[in-house]
C-alpha cells in the first residue's frame, strides 16, 4: 500500500508512514508534526510523554511542536546517528547496530561473508532445504511463536498485534521468508521495508532449522530478494548477545553508533540555561 514502487527515502522503520497507520489501526494517537515526522505517545508511571524515535530533532522542533499542540510534555529524544542535542539531558547511551550495505554487487558481498558462516551457506544451499518467499499474512504462524518466544525468552519487541495491522496496511512492505525441510517449515525471518531500507523485524527457528543453517540460508537470499528491489541498507537491529552479533557480523554487518537518549522539556530546558 504505501511501498508498492521503489522509493529513494532513507529513513527509519518507526518514521515511515506504515508504522504510524499501523498504531492508529491499534488503537494508538501518534502525532504527525508538519515536516512529516511521527512522534510517539506514552506514559511512563502515570506521565505522558512525547517520543521522537530513530531521527535527528530538526532546528524548528520547538515551533513544530507548538503548531501540533505538544510544546509542553516532556520529549524523549533517541537521534539514528551522533548529533548535537542543545538543551537536552542524556537519559541513556549510544547503542550499536549491526547493518548491511546491499549496494554492492552479489558476488562482492558472498566474498566479503567470514569463511565459516560462507561454509554454512553452501551447506544449507546444497542440502534438501528450500526457500519460500511472500508477504506476511495478519495470521501467519510465526506472529504466535514470536509471543511464544518471547515469554519464554523474556525479550521485548513489537506487540505481535501491531505487527498484524502493519501486515494488514502494507502488505507490500512485509518479506517473509521461510525454509521448507522436506515441505515442513523450519525457520522463518521477517523483514519490513521503509523507503529504500530494510529491518530485520523477527524470526524463529526449529532445530532441524539451526542444525541445516537455515538462517544462514534465509538471511542470504533476503539480502539478494532485498537488493533486486532496491534497497540498500539491510538493519539488523542492535548487538544482543556474542553469538548472534557474531551471526550477523559474519554475514557482512557492520556496526554503527546511535545518538543515544536524551531529554528535552521545557522547564529543563529554561533550568539549563540560567
Amino acid at each position: 500500500m504505501f511501498d508498492a514502487t521503489p522509493s529513494t527515502s532513507s529513513h527509519a522503520l518507526m518514521q515511515d508512514r506504515a508504522f504510524a497507520a499501523a498504531l492508529r489501526k491499534c488503537g494508538e494517537a501518534p502525532v504527525t508534526l508538519p515536516s512529516g515526522l511521527t512522534l510517539l505517545k506514552r506514559r511512563v508511571a502515570g506521565i505522558p510523554i512525547l517520543m521522537l524515535p530513530r531521527v535527528s530533532p530538526p532546528a524548528d522542533l520547538r515551533a513544530q511542536l507548538a503548531q501540533v499542540g505538544q510544546q509542553r510534555l516532556p520529549l524523549i529524544l533517541s537521534p539514528e546517528l551522533p548529533c548535537k542535542m542543545p538543551l537536552a539531558l542524556r537519559v541513556s547511551p549510544a547503542r550499536t547496530l549491526l547493518q548491511i550495505d546491499l549496494s554492492s554487487a552479489q558476488k562482492e558481498r558472498r566474498a566479503a561473508l567470514h569463511q565459516n558462516w560462507r561454509h554454512q551457506l553452501g551447506q544449507a544451499e546444497n542440502g534438501p532445504l528450500r526457500v519460500l518467499y511472500r508477504p506476511l499474512t495478519p495470521d501467519h504462524i510465526l506472529l504466535a511463536l514470536e509471543r511464544a518466544q518471547a515469554l519464554s525468552r523474556r525479550y521485548q519487541s513489537w506487540p505481535v498485534t501491531l505487527t498484524a495491522a502493519f501486515a494488514k496496511i502494507a502488505a507490500d512492505q512485509t518479506h517473509l521468508f521461510t525454509a521448507l525441510l522436506r515441505g515442513h517449515p523450519v525457520a522463518h525471518m521477517l523483514f519490513l521495508s521503509h523507503g529504500n531500507r530494510a529491518t530485520y523485524h523477527i524470526g524463529h527457528s526449529t532445530d532441524a532449522g539451526r542444525k541445516s543453517h537455515a538462517h544462514n540460508l534465509l538471511l542470504w537470499d533476503a539480502m539478494n530478494q532485498l537488493a533486486q528491489r532496491g534497497i540498500s541498507s539491510l538493519d539488523l537491529g542492535p548487538t544482543t548477545t556474542p553469538s548472534i552479533d557474531r551471526f550477523k557480523r559474519r554475514a557482512g554487518a557492520q556496526p554503527q553508533t546511535t545518538g543515544g537518549t536524551w531529554l528535552r522539556w521545557s522547564p529543563l530546558a529554561r533550568a539549563r540555561r540560567t
